[in-house]
Parts: C-alpha cells; structure tokens; sequence
C-alpha cells in the first residue's frame, strides 16, 4: 500500500521561506511522476511542481522561479520528495498535498500533464502579510 506523508507546513511572514517533505513509503524512484498540488477554500486544488521518472520538472507559471521540487537521492532521503518555497506570499497560502502516479506520466510538455493516482493527507501553509 502506498503511503504519502507530507510534513513542513508552517505559518510565515511574507518572503519567507519553507521546505515541504513527503516521505514515500516506496521511494520516490518507483513512480511515473509525482508533484505537489495547493488547494484553499476559495479555488480549486491546483498542480504547482510536478517531476517525473527522468527529474524533468514543471511548476505553475505563479511559482515558477520561486519553488523548486527536487528528490531526495542519498541514503534514507531516496524516500523524499521535497518542495523548496522561497519568496512566500499570501496568495501561496493553502493545503499542499504530496501526489504520484505510476500510469505513464511525463513534465515534458507542462505541469497541466501531472498525473495523481496516490495522495498524502496535506500540510498546511500560512503566508501572512
């Protein structure tokens, strides 16, 4: 069974920054792609960074040159995906879940071809003004 736990989630002033984790119970190397989405109560869960089984990323034009995704690829972090969030402002606030899938799934193209079949239970991110 196929476990994400997501961790990291903070409040913080504006421009600041946090890293989000997700630990995976079957390493982050066994999936097709996996990324994290943000969801508040006003709009929809959206997809911000995604990366597949090749590290290709994609990020959501409103974080783009602000977060980053990366993987964890030594020792026990090989189990980690981690997003990077620097210049934090209010709108970045919401619910960020950790998703993957193993159906085919590429970042060539763009993070609106991010695929979630498995997903953690959220962490939640306060931006405050």
């Amino acid at each position: 069974r196929v476990q994400l736990v997501e961790s990291g989630g903070d409040s913080v002033q504006a421009g600041g920054s946090l890293r989000l984790s997700c630990a995976a119970s079957a390493g982050v190397y066994t999936f097709s792609c996996m990324g994290w989405f943000r969801q508040t109560p006003t709009l929809e869960r959206e997809a911000v960074a995604g990366i597949d089984i090749e590290d290709i990323e994609s990020y959501a034009n409103s974080v783009k040159g602000r977060f980053t995704i990366s993987k964890g690829d030594e020792g026990n972090e090989r189990g980690t995906l981690y997003l990077q969030m620097n210049n934090l402002a209010p709108e970045d606030s919401g619910m960020y879940y950790c998703a993957a899938t193993r159906e085919a799934c590429t970042m060539r193209i763009g993070i609106e071809d991010l695929r979630a079949d498995y997903w953690g239970r959220g962490t939640q991110v306060t931006v405050n003004s």
